[in-house]
């Protein structure tokens, strides 16, 4: 006759305990792999992740050095999703890390490894694949933390430490990395020996840069997303600073490099505005003589208690 389990694994709490744990392992796990990857194919590889980049060039190719200091944070800011895994203490972090986040961003920490493996082999499809099914899992991941598991002031190390790595994890492939293996699998590049040819899918590079960073300017308006806004304007930065560009694509990414801080800053004065509009006249207490019935108040006696305070 078998024995029973020492432990009820059909109970929630004890499922949830096992998901913990075994993010506690697949997580950094992951995030090594990761790193371990993308650092061999940036310096090891010949051509190298940068290499490639410079053979492609497109009318919204990034600054490859900017965009290593944007994935170096993502990694710095994941590292400090690990501690947290390790350290977290209250039941809403711990739900947050299990149900909010969970296995999905081990996923894309594999597909990431997986791009650039994809990327030095010049496998552009596949490429391209990858990073739509990390952009897919990452923004799954970001709408269930922001519908279940809304940031609050009162966890400061959630919003520091789960919700704005994984924004960061989003933008990257959404704002650049995406559309940029696109653009390449589609042939809207031109030789690095023909800079003359720089116009070329310059009205579709302008769409992209234009959709993507609307759609930033609509979350960091209403959601006062200030991960966003940095991020959406380094990124746009990391592609008006590599040149040549197009015109049309130039100034879109310039503009909104400045419009991102301007509209965050213009959303927190709207909502201090509207939170002063919104005070009404100070209530006065009702007169001593009357109460609300409009009956006269009866004086209390020396020991005559008030029921209603005491019972509350």
């Amino acid at each position: 006759m078998m024995e029973s389990p020492p432990i009820d694994i059909s109970n929630p709490a004890v499922r949830d305990y096992m998901a913990l744990v075994r993010l506690q392992v697949l997580t950094p796990l992951s995030l090594l792999i990761n790193i371990a990857t993308v650092m061999v194919c940036a310096v090891m590889v010949d051509p190298s992740l940068r290499r490639i980049a410079e053979l492609y060039p497109s009318s919204i190719s990034p600054h490859p050095r900017l965009i290593g200091i944007y994935i170096i944070a993502i990694y710095l800011f994941q590292i400090g999703y690990c501690v947290l895994l390790v350290i977290a203490r209250k039941p809403e972090t711990k739900r947050t890390l299990v149900r909010g986040v969970g296995l999905p961003l081990v996923v894309a920490n594999w597909i990431m490894a997986g791009w650039a493996i994809a990327w030095v082999m010049q496998w552009f499809l596949t490429s391209t694949i990858l990073l739509g099914l990390l952009l897919v899992l990452l923004l799954y991941a970001n709408v269930v933390l922001l519908i279940y598991h809304a940031p609050t002031r009162e966890r400061p190390l959630d919003v520091a430490l789960i919700h704005a790595p994984m924004r960061l994890f989003l933008i990257l492939p959404l704002e650049v990395l995406f559309p940029y293996s696109l653009f390449i699998t589609l042939g809207l590049t031109w030789s690095p020996g023909e800079p003359q040819h720089y116009a070329r899918g310059q009205w579709a590079g302008f769409g992209v840069v234009l959709g993507v960073n609307l759609l930033g300017l609509v979350v960091i308006v209403l959601r006062h997303d200030i991960v966003w806004c940095v991020a959406a304007s380094w990124l746009c930065a990391s592609i008006w600073s590599l040149k040549p560009k197009p015109f049309p694509v130039f100034i879109t990414a310039v503009i909104f490099t400045v419009v991102h801080p301007l509209a965050l800053v213009a959303s927190f004065l709207w909502v201090k505005l509207r939170g002063g509009e919104r005070r009404g006249p100070i209530a006065l207490p009702p007169d001593e003589e009357d109460d609300h019935s409009g009956n006269p108040r009866r004086e209390r006696g020396p020991r005559e208690v008030d029921a209603e305070a005491l019972w509350g």
